[in-house]
């Protein structure tokens, strides 16, 4: 028969139900025995003697004829007779009857009261014999009753300990037997069972749990042989592609590399799969610039291919539900465009450096042009010259940009850095687009301390900058309006700036800015430059360890900033 919990509970409540009034019916019992036996003493016995204590007290009056005591004796020993209890107490209650009646009708009666004395002495003995005897009865019964008693309410006690000690966790086992399970199954062990063989509800709740772990095992196993299917797919993929690739997981620890990435690293697989990569980068430079995600976005010279390669690097950051699980390092081989580029760029060095003599030559006859020891222009040709003039002096400085850039480009740029004045290059900037600004009518204002600390730069590259910012304000800015440079401490070094209120540059323009040969739309003039400058400024600051940067509104204007550190001699 299968027994509920509910079930359970009531017969455990109803056997400790029982101990207790088990117990209290024999205690109640041995109570009342006792209280019977003590009355039947009283009753009994203890007349019996008041009765004789009274006859003894008329004996001794019985000498003077005295009809009250007779009276009263024989009150007494009707009452006597009325109470025999014991043994032997009959025989001398009827003697005593005998005597006292002889006395009444007996002259010589005085002689009879020593018999009845004795008789009355004998009943008295009896009785006080019988208490005695009782009471060692009635010890006897309570010494019983205790015993009993004791060894009930110990038995009593022995069960209710055990029935406390065990039916407690004949409920709490199973609940932590199935917490533990459910634990086990929030950590994925799906091969965890619960033993409970009870016919109730705990039963039935361990076979519900054990039917659904086991679903969950052969669903979990069916999804495993999937996800390793898809593992090796994946490996496969990854392993056949020529760009190295290294996956890390949150902690940091190698999960997996392809074989192009284990050639340039030089290390084998066994030595890098779950691994901790800043360990493995404590003797491999490669990988210490790979996971080092301050390296910047310059390219990186490895040697692969039994020669120098170029390769960029690029970090992605892997997250599920905004918490990240790791990162993937990605190498892509730029060496190809690395190589077109370098040809491009010293194309345009000797280019721009062949174009330089024969400019020089055309700006030499514009000069002997317009030199009037040598002939008159008329008004035409007047302006002819001015326009040659002006389209070679374009070309002159488009063709010195190229060669900055070129210079840039190939690493061999050179830096004088000094000590500088942030306020010399404002100056500097000022008075070479003083004339410029003139001539559309705009005022040029300057916010530079004297107090500035100095900075630690190339004085004429960084004023190069300073022109092409400020050149840039003049040309975009409308006539009668003004153009501000300024200088101030942050928290980075010296800042140097120049706000206009032009038209401002759309936002969606703004990341390309610096760009090489990048011109926004709708900012065209016919002053309009090569676009080269801006990325010019941009390798300039940035080679001697500042920053560049802009804001700016449509509408309302442009700000163009750089930051160089402060000098700390």
């Amino acid at each position: 028969m299968k027994l509920r919990i509910k079930s359970k509970l009531s017969l455990g409540l109803t056997f400790l139900f029982v101990v207790i009034v088990l117990t209290g019916i024999i205690g109640l019992f041995a109570i009342n025995r006792l209280a019977d036996e003590s009355k039947n003493i009283l009753k009994a016995n203890y007349e019996s003697m008041v009765y004789s204590r009274n006859m003894q007290s008329d004996l001794d009056i019985f000498k003077t004829k005295d009809s009250t005591a007779i009276n009263d004796f024989e009150k007494n020993l009707e009452a006597q007779e009325k109470n025999i209890t014991e043994q032997g107490e009959a025989e001398a209650t009827s003697s005593l009857r005998s005597l006292f009646e002889k006395f009444r009708q007996t002259d010589t009666s005085i002689a009879l009261i020593p018999l009845m004395r004795m008789q009355v002495y004998k009943i008295n003995e009896l009785n006080v014999n019988a208490i005695v005897r009782k009471s060692n009865e009635t010890q006897h019964t309570a010494d019983k009753a205790k015993l009993y008693l004791g060894i009930l309410v110990t038995i009593c006690f022995l069960l209710s300990f055990s029935f406390l000690l065990n039916f407690p966790g004949y409920i709490a086992n199973p609940i932590k037997e199935l917490t533990e399970g459910i634990k086990q199954i929030a950590n994925k062990n799906y091969s965890q069972r619960i033993n409970i063989e009870k016919g109730d509800e705990f039963g039935e709740l361990a076979e519900a749990f054990n039917s659904m772990a086991k679903q969950l095992d052969e669903y979990e196993n069916s999804n495993l042989a999937k996800i390793i299917f898809e593992k090796k797919r994946i490996e496969t993929i990854i392993n056949g592609m020529k760009d190295p690739i290294i996956g890390l997981d949150e902690n940091r620890n190698v999960l997996f590399v392809n074989t192009t990435a284990i050639k340039i690293l030089g290390i084998n697989d066994a030595d890098l799969i779950g691994k901790y990569a800043p360990d493995i980068a404590l003797k491999n430079d490669l990988l210490r610039n790979l996971i080092n995600e301050r390296g910047g976005n310059a390219p990186l010279k490895i040697y692969a291919d039994d020669k120098e390669s170029y390769f960029s690097k690029e970090i992605l950051n892997i997250t599920v539900e905004d918490q990240a699980i790791g990162s993937v390092i990605l190498l892509r081989n730029i060496t190809q465009f690395k190589e077109l580029d370098l040809a491009k760029t010293n194309f345009i060095a000797t280019i721009s450096h062949e174009l330089k003599t024969p400019i020089a030559s055309i700006k030499m006859s514009l000069k002997l042009l317009e030199d009037g020891r040598i002939g008159g222009l008329n008004e035409e040709q007047s302006k002819l010259v001015k326009n040659i003039k002006e389209d070679s002096q374009r070309l002159l400085s488009i063709t010195g940009e190229l060669l900055d850039l070129a210079q840039v480009e190939t690493g061999n740029i050179t830096l004088q850095k000094q000590p500088v004045e942030p306020l010399s290059i404002i100056n500097y900037a000022n008075s070479a687009l003083k004339v410029q600004a003139e001539q559309k009518h705009i005022a040029i204002k300057t916010d530079c301390p004297s107090t500035l600390p100095k900075v630690n730069c190339d004085l004429e590259k960084t004023a190069w900058v300073m022109v092409n910012f400020l050149s840039n304000a003049i040309r975009y800015s409308s006539e009668n309006s003004e153009v501000l440079m300024e200088a101030k401490v942050v928290e980075e070094g010296v800042i140097f700036s120049t706000i206009d209120h032009g038209k401002g540059i759309e936002p969606k323009y703004l990341e390309r800015v610096f760009d090489k040969f990048n011109k926004i739309p709708g900012r065209e003039t016919g002053e309009s430059g090569t676009g080269l400058g801006l990325a010019i400024s941009k390798e300039f600051i940035e080679s001697q360890k500042g920053k560049i940067g802009l804001e700016s509104s449509p509408g309302k204007g442009s700000k163009f900033y750089f930051v160089l550190p402060v000098f700390n001699g």
